[in-house]
């Protein structure tokens, strides 16, 4: 069959025909100049920029790659991760609260619902599966990932993929090694190959093995390369050791350097604008810098990710209205229940603080308890009309609930000592952590072209006049605009106006509850011995305020565990400069660091309190196959049902190996009841690679495999096996 146009080749894919031979076919009847207009965003950079500065980025996914001659439809592009943030979409709670429900079968719910409304919107592609490991909770987007451990940022980021694919295709980012903020643009990561992969790779690979369409290329560079144009990640790793089989974009703007060398190492498509590709690869295969043969294996690889999804992509899309539809906001609210982690939970009077009841007298404490505060207001911001805070949540829920804003501690500790119970919303904001621009290396002002071409201006503009509208939040008129707050946090801690604050109303009252709104770790230890109880409950979405009182109220028992470890003080966890040019990974952050120096963690990786209480019953390790079978049964001992979440861990033979989460299972228990779990281990997990032949090991030797709780449970249950 003869391929001229995309409609012959998704006929031919149809018919039986291979995506990559079909593509392969469409690709030989492009034309040079079509082929090359697949290799970067559609849209005029300086016009472009022009529609971002004005709110472009919620209004209209970017474009790359159509070609009206061919009827390819080419790429739409909308970020994630917290909801879909092109029109008025659901928000929900970012990625570290996801992370903390460790339920993958959760997080493919929202990822079904966030791929539905990004077809609503014209998407076809979405960035919203970020996966960059929590090395430091100073990370100014901590928020837009799951955690710190590999095998459980992996599993959640496996989810999300697949739900998103039922709709969209998806994009896994910011590969590799992209853990700090302000220095994005300009820091080199040494990190040797062990750490390499068997640290920062693990969850990449996990997601690429699920399936994913696309890999977003990080802005820092990795091993003295940029991470665009890094021919050992973006050939050598992610293709030819993962046999990865779909396209790989950049990040947006600075995402390339070079155009000949981001083709040669790879990458596929500069996104968004038409920039340093448009400006200089042509001259670059003209003088025999760069080769056709690359351009046509990008393009082929475009295509075929296309074709291979054109089932999905062919689906009739949802209507426009179905954004904030009222099942997704249940889901939100679903979330922010579920997300929430229970710290401290101490009695007075011999009975626990939390819940409380609906007839309780509620003091709710602190500025952002009345605020909308649904996270970062850089390119995963979710502009949703129709948030509910902490306030809202909790005075449809109780009959008598007053407010403070906490600006005068003496007024809110007059009102703490008149009420029953007094909540407390301190924590962070975009203003505080977040993507950052600010002041870049002046070098990269070079990547700009002169202008812009006035033909293309003028189809960009006319494709612009017909854009549907989308509403600017009220909450965001108040909040500065652009990418200059943000950024790496310079303190774990509070702000001194919070923590005077929390002081002065827990002497008022003693039950007095925290709730703390962050992205990732809060250390607590100058003020936590003087409260009641504290509840982690995130950047909670639209429904942050209702999905808290559900857990207030305990209409929803607490079962979220933390995706990272708490430190007592910063000092405690390995070094950060959110300045760095240069800076070294190694196997050693988290609850790894925090073992191996011997230090307790004030909340240790995976703890998480409930209103009842469990006990691992028995554990059994058996060897079948290729993989280790870990099974046995949770006893919930208290008076409420409840769900636990069983976790397992692997010591290695090798004595300085990093011990190992190798996984993971939420179960769901009656009160006073036992109920079962059975946890299937690939022995893949307990590979280790090998620097000399550039290869993972298979296991050999006594491994201790222990079921636990949290990370160094001391009534975890061990067992050894040999393999």
């Amino acid at each position: 069959m003869e391929i001229s146009n995309f409609d012959d080749a998704r006929a031919a894919v149809r018919g039986g025909a291979a995506p990559e031979d079909a593509a392969a076919a469409l690709v030989d009847a492009m034309t040079e100049d079509e082929r090359l207009w697949c290799l970067d965003g559609d849209a005029p950079t300086w016009a472009g920029l022009d529609f971002l500065q004005k709110g472009g980025y919620h209004r209209a996914p970017f474009r790359a790659g159509s070609i009206e001659r061919i009827g390819m439809p080419g790429l739409a592009f909308a970020d994630g991760p917290r909801g879909c943030v092109v029109g008025n979409a659901t928000a929900f709670p970012v990625s570290m609260a996801r992370g903390a429900t460790w339920d993958p079968e959760l997080e493919e719910r929202v990822g079904d619902v966030i791929g539905r409304e990004l077809r609503a919107v014209g998407a076809n592609l979405t960035g919203a599966v970020c996966v960059n490991l929590l090395r430091h909770p100073a990370w100014g987007r901590a928020q837009e990932t799951y955690g710190e451990d590999p095998l459980h940022v992996g599993e959640l980021g496996a989810a999300l993929t697949r739900g998103l694919q039922h709709h969209v295709l998806a994009c896994v980012k910011h590969y590799a090694c992209n853990s700090m903020e302000n220095a994005r643009f300009s820091v080199d990561i040494d990190v040797e190959e062990v750490a390499l992969h068997e640290i920062y790779l693990p969850h990449f690979k996990r997601i690429v093995d699920e399936g994913v369409a696309c890999v977003m290329s990080a802005y820092n560079s990795v091993n003295g390369e940029w991470a665009g144009q890094n021919r050992s990640l973006l050939t050598e790793v992610l293709r030819e050791e993962w046999d990865f089989a779909g396209f790989v974009i950049s990040d947006f703007i600075f995402g390339i350097r070079d155009a000949a060398a981001s083709l040669a190492a790879g990458l596929d498509v500069e996104m968004p604008y038409r920039m340093v590709r448009a400006g200089h690869l042509r001259h670059a295969l003209d003088h025999g810098a760069a080769s056709w043969a690359d351009v046509d294996s990008s393009v082929i690889r475009i295509v075929s990710a296309l074709l291979r999804f054109d089932g999905v992509l062919s689906a009739p899309p949802s209507p426009r209205g179905v954004l904030g539809a009222p099942g997704h906001r249940a889901l939100a609210r679903e979330v922010a229940a579920r997300s929430a982690v229970l710290l401290r939970n101490q009695a007075i009077d011999g009975v626990p603080v939390l819940p409380f009841t609906r007839d309780s007298r509620i003091a709710v404490i602190g500025r952002l308890a009345a605020s909308v505060n649904i996270g970062d207001g850089g390119s995963s911001d979710v502009w949703d009309l129709a948030c509910r805070t902490v306030l809202d949540g909790v005075r449809e829920s109780v009959a008598d609930a007053s407010y403070d804003d906490g600006t005068d501690r003496r007024r809110a500790a007059a009102l703490a000592n008149s009420a029953d119970i007094a909540l407390v919303v301190v924590g962070h904001t975009s203003v505080d952590e977040g993507e950052y621009i600010g002041e870049t290396d002046p070098s990269l002002g070079r990547l700009f072209p002169a202008a812009d071409d006035p033909d293309l201006v003028a189809r960009f503009e006319a494709e612009l006049a017909d854009l549907p509208a989308t509403s600017v939040p009220e909450h965001l008129v108040r909040r500065p605009a652009g990418f200059s707050v943000g950024g790496d946090r310079t303190s774990l801690r509070l702000h001194d106006a919070d923590v005077e604050l929390v002081r002065a109303v827990a002497r008022a009252n003693p039950r007095t509850v925290v709730a703390i709104q962050t992205g990732s770790a809060v250390v607590m230890s100058e003020w936590i011995d003087g409260v009641a109880a504290v509840i982690q409950c995130w950047y909670g979405g639209c429904e942050a305020g209702p999905g808290l009182a559900d857990v207030l109220l305990g209409r929803v028992n607490p079962s979220a565990r933390l995706p990272f470890s708490v430190p007592f003080d910063e000092s405690e966890l390995p070094p950060f400069d959110r300045e760095a040019r240069s800076f070294t990974y190694d196997r050693w952050h988290g609850w790894w660091h925090l073992r191996r120096t011997g230090t307790a963690a004030a909340f240790p990786f995976g703890f998480g309190l409930s209103y009842t209480t469990f006990e691992l019953v028995d554990a059994a390790v058996t060897l079948d196959g290729s993989a280790i079978v870990v099974a046995g049964s949770v006893r919930n001992t208290g008076e409420r049902d409840g769900a636990d979440v069983v976790q397992v861990y692997a010591t290695l033979p090798d004595p300085g190996a990093p011990e190992r989460l190798v996984g993971f299972e939420r179960v769901e228990i009656p009160s006073g009841g036992t109920s079962p779990y059975r946890i299937t281990v690939p022995t893949a997990r307990l590979e280790t690679r090998d620097p000399r032949s550039h290869a993972w090991r298979r296991p050999a030797g006594t491994h201790r495999i222990t079921v636990a709780r949290h990370a160094g449970d001391s009534r975890g249950l061990s067992q050894e096996l040999s393999l």
